[in-house]
């Protein structure tokens, strides 16, 4: 007995096949297909050798079914159309299946988009609709699929899952480091343009909790400037007009790249928080989704863990 996979013929075959009786004609069934008359004609040959029986009689300019290639027509008719809206539907809930990810501005601007284009690239047919905001209700909405958010890990009705802690160091640029070289010093600090973010989020640590971790008591730094989201911060820092605190994952790639440095390399500050990615457990998941969840935990797995710098 025959094995079912031998009992098939290629698939261009039979779509040559049907094209051609369809239009009774090998030359309009080569337009249709857009492949050359001579192609349609060997696939037809093929598929009758396949199943050792004539499937057409041939005329000088003209081709007619024989009674095996009418039987043979209606079954491959139903069988292709079934394929066809088959492949229309995967296509069409594909479309419609863009992975909805909310993040904060921080994580939206500094952690994700330096990586998308590499996700992309990988993952074509994926498509990852970003909504940055600060708002909690925001992100925790049930029109988001996956959600990146700062906090402990408790979240009701959410599976959490930790992609990186938070270590908080203060960042500048080398031309600020060289304009100021007293902020290496850790005593220097409240005196440099200390810059920050004027945040609803009372829980971020601002210049005043880091310089109470260090064992800097009671200063209010005077020369701050203040920015409305870290992104804007972070540029800011980048552009020279003070020191900042940077939030290890979050700007690594600046430090990486020179952009910005630590002045103040061995003073940092570890909390019991760290930022967490989402997933609402009473929504049901779909396989575009559960492809960015995974690449974004691989790249969590992946990333280079903090290890405190040692003193010089």
């Amino acid at each position: 007995m025959l094995k079912k996979r031998k009992l098939l013929p290629p698939l261009d075959y039979l779509l040559a096949f049907e094209a051609a009786a369809q239009l009774g004609s090998f030359a309009r069934a080569s337009e249709q297909l857009n492949i050359s008359e001579t192609a349609i004609s060997r696939k037809v040959r093929l598929l009758e050798q396949h199943y050792d029986l004539p499937l057409f009689v041939r005329g000088h300019r003209s081709i007619t079914l024989t009674s095996h290639g009418v039987a043979l027509l209606n079954s491959v008719n139903q069988s292709l159309d079934i394929l066809r809206n088959a492949s229309e539907g995967i296509f069409a809930r594909h479309k419609n299946n863009a992975v909805t990810l909310a993040a904060t501005n921080s994580v939206a601007a500094l952690w994700l988009m330096p990586r998308l284009r590499t996700f992309q690239r990988s993952n074509t047919r994926v498509k990852i609709m970003l909504m940055a905001s600060d708002s909690d209700e925001e992100c925790l909405s049930d029109e988001m699929d996956l959600s990146i958010l700062r906090g402990d890990g408790d979240w009701p009705g959410f599976d959490a899952q930790l992609l990186f802690g938070e270590t908080v160091f203060p960042v500048c640029s080398p031309g600020y480091l060289k304009r100021n070289p007293g902020c290496s010093k850790l005593r220097n600090l409240p005196e440099m343009d200390l810059i920050e973010v004027s945040s609803s989020h009372t829980e971020w640590m601002d210049w005043r909790t880091w310089l109470g971790h260090q064992g800097i008591e009671d200063v209010t730094p005077e020369r701050s400037a203040f920015f409305n989201t870290y992104p804007l911060l972070i540029q800011a820092a980048v552009d020279g007009l003070g020191v900042a605190l940077g939030w290890g994952h979050l700007v690594d790639h600046l430090l990486e790249s020179g952009e910005l440095v630590r002045p103040v390399q061995e003073s940092y500050a570890r909390t019991e928080s760290g930022y967490f990615l989402l997933r609402n457990r009473h929504k049901k998941t779909f396989a575009e989704q559960e492809i960015v969840e995974d690449w974004l935990i691989r790249t969590s797995e992946a990333r280079r863990r903090f290890t405190p710098p040692r003193a010089e």
